[in-house]
This record gives C-alpha cells, sequence and structure tokens, in this order.
C-alpha cells in the first residue's frame, strides 16, 4: 500500500471530510469522519504533511494533531480558493486543501496558543461591549434630541448630564419616556462597568508580559494594541520582515500594476481588521501628542508637508507596525533611533 505523505482536511462543526495523496500527489482515499472518530484514526496514520484552512476551531484541532507528531499547516481560505476545482464540495475543498499546502510559495498561518486565543477572546469581548455601549448612548441622544434636548458630544459630558435631566422638573419629558430613559441609562452604566472591567484585566495582562511590556514604550502603542498584536501574531516570528507584518495588517497601498507600469491604490484593508484600527487609532494619538523635535516628530512633519494629514497618520501607523514585529521578533528593547524593520 502506498504511504500517505499529505492530508487534507475541510473542517466542520461534527464532522470532518478527508482526502489523502501519496508524494507523487495522487488521491489514496476520501474518508469522512466525527471528531472521535478523526482523532482515532489521525493518531494511528504515520507521520504526514496535514493542511487545514484557518477557521474557527482549526488553532485547537492543529495543536491536537501536532501532540500525535503530525506536521500541521494552517492557510488562510482565500489562499486556498484558487485550488477548488469545478464544483464546491466537502471532498473537493479537502482535496484543495491537500494540494494547496504542498505549494512552496503558500504563506502559512502559526496555530494559537492557548493564551492567545484566550487573549483575543478579551479582546473581542470588549469589541462586543464597546459597540453596545455606542449603541445605547446614540439611542438615548436620539431620543433626547425628538424632544428638543441636546448634550455635548461626548460619552463624559452625557454621563455627566443624565442625573441632572432625571431630577430636572422644568423638563417636559413624559412619565413613559422618563422610564424608558431610566432603563437604558442603567444598562449603559452596566455596560461601562463590564467594559473597564475587561480593560482593567487587559491592562494587568499588557503589564505582566515581556512581549507587551517592551511594545509599550513605541510611540501610539497602549495595552490594547499590544495585546491584540501579540494575540494575533505571537512573537512575530512568522513574518520574515515588519513590511510583511504591515502588508498583512493592511496597511500598504492597493497594486494594481499591468505591462510594466506600477500603479498604487488606496490602502489595502487586508487582514485584521480590528488590529489595523487599534494601530491606526494609536498612530492619530501619537501624531497629537509625540514631541516633534525627535524621534518619529521630525519624519512625521516633514511627510505632513507633503500629503494629506489622514495619508500621514496611515504611513506613521504602517511605521509603527514595523518597529513593533523588529522589538518583538528579536526582542530589543524600543529605541526612538532605532532603524525601522524592512
Amino acid at each position: 500500500m502506498t504511504e500517505v505523505a499529505v492530508v487534507g482536511i475541510d473542517i466542520g462543526k461534527t464532522s470532518f471530510h478527508l482526502v489523502a495523496l501519496d508524494a507523487s500527489g495522487a488521491i489514496q482515499w476520501k474518508k469522512k469522519f466525527s471528531r472521535t472518530q478523526l482523532m482515532r484514526h489521525m493518531a494511528s496514520l504515520p507521520v504526514c504533511l496535514i493542511g487545514m484552512e484557518a477557521c474557527c476551531g482549526a488553532h485547537h484541532l492543529a495543536r491536537e494533531l501536532m501532540t500525535v507528531g503530525h506536521d500541521v499547516r494552517l492557510m488562510a481560505p482565500q489562499f486556498v480558493k484558487p485550488f477548488v476545482k469545478s464544483n464546491k464540495n466537502d471532498y473537493l475543498d479537502a482535496e484543495a486543501i491537500a494540494e494547496a499546502v504542498q505549494r512552496p510559495t503558500m504563506r502559512f498561518v502559526p496555530a494559537k496558543s492557548v493564551e492567545q486565543l484566550d487573549l483575543q477572546a478579551l479582546h473581542r469581548v470588549r469589541e462586543r461591549l464597546v459597540s453596545r455601549r455606542t449603541a445605547v448612548i446614540n439611542q438615548i441622544r436620539a431620543f433626547l434630541l425628538e424632544r428638543g434636548i441636546v448634550f455635548r458630544t461626548g460619552r463624559q459630558h452625557m454621563a455627566r448630564e443624565m442625573p441632572m435631566l432625571f431630577t430636572d422638573e422644568r423638563s417636559t419629558l413624559s412619565p413613559r419616556m422618563r422610564l424608558i430613559l431610566r432603563q437604558l441609562w442603567s444598562e449603559w452604566r452596566g455596560l461601562d462597568a463590564d467594559t473597564a472591567a475587561v480593560t482593567k484585566e487587559i491592562e494587568a495582562i499588557a503589564a505582566a508580559d515581556p512581549g507587551c511590556s517592551r511594545l509599550l514604550a513605541i510611540p501610539g502603542v497602549g495595552p490594547l494594541v499590544a495585546t491584540a498584536l501579540v494575540a494575533a501574531v505571537a512573537d512575530g516570528t512568522g513574518f520574515k520582515r515588519g513590511r510583511d507584518l504591515a502588508a498583512w495588517l493592511g496597511l500598504v497601498p492597493r497594486q494594481h500594476s499591468t505591462g510594466g507600469k506600477p500603479t498604487l491604490l488606496g490602502m489595502s484593508k487586508r487582514g485584521n481588521s480590528s488590529l489595523r484600527r487599534l494601530f491606526i487609532h494609536g498612530a492619530r494619538s501619537a501624531s497629537m501628542h509625540m514631541k516633534r523635535d525627535r524621534g518619529l516628530g521630525p519624519w512625521l512633519d516633514q511627510l505632513e508637508t507633503r500629503t494629506h494629514k489622514n495619508v500621514a497618520v496611515v504611513a506613521l501607523a504602517n511605521k509603527i507596525v514595523r518597529i513593533s514585529w523588529a522589538v518583538l521578533a528579536r526582542q530589543e528593547e524600543y529605541r526612538p533611533h532605532m532603524p525601522i524593520a524592512a
């Protein structure tokens, strides 16, 4: 019997479709397993290369398969799609994965550790809480605007004025609207407290983690940015260069070149949108508060004279990402005049 060299696994919630190839690329077998059957079968299979798409549940399964000796590699789904032939079904997807994982130029996704996934979960919970809090604030403002009551922009101003609104006897609010606003105000305070608790936990993790502590010295990088980056890329060694990390985050121009004529468009916006947004917010804050007579200040001053301020902020975010990669991958301390990672 020809030995299996490569296995492509199409992941599902309860069922998994496998296609096995030999060293020449010929299909040896196609099988469908439940989760329990899959682990039992893969433990009995000789060590081989296993490919999977980097989707929900893939990182846990990759760690489990690595414990039995297999070489597991995860790929972004968009890189696997070109290998799907004709129509789409689970076995054709698994076959495409098996073919894609063998390509020497394929880009792979490192399997995340349990700690990374826990930290990533914290960020996603916080993002959901912030989104709900913003929705409640917007609804309160809309209800009050319909009754001719307007607060200054900013969450803090509204938080200060709301208690006064409930005690103002001259207010034209109806009893029913007062009750609705009290319920929304209570919901808002609960969401604000939950958000603060999650943020405090993230800040504690950033202070205790050596990699995050080094990142905090970089302008525009706070606890949220540092922990989100570590949760996404660990020590950054999955990227060869800092500009590869910046490109993965979508902080580079989108290219549409042909006929030897280079054409660069707007920001590509690929990769992790939440992490990209955090870096851009951090860069905007850094551009507003950094001292312009040292570090990145003179470079930013010159850039702002040549281009729009928003473009300069994205360029600064790109530079911060590349510095962050150097600090993580090389385990260096940030120096204001350190060379930017290529």
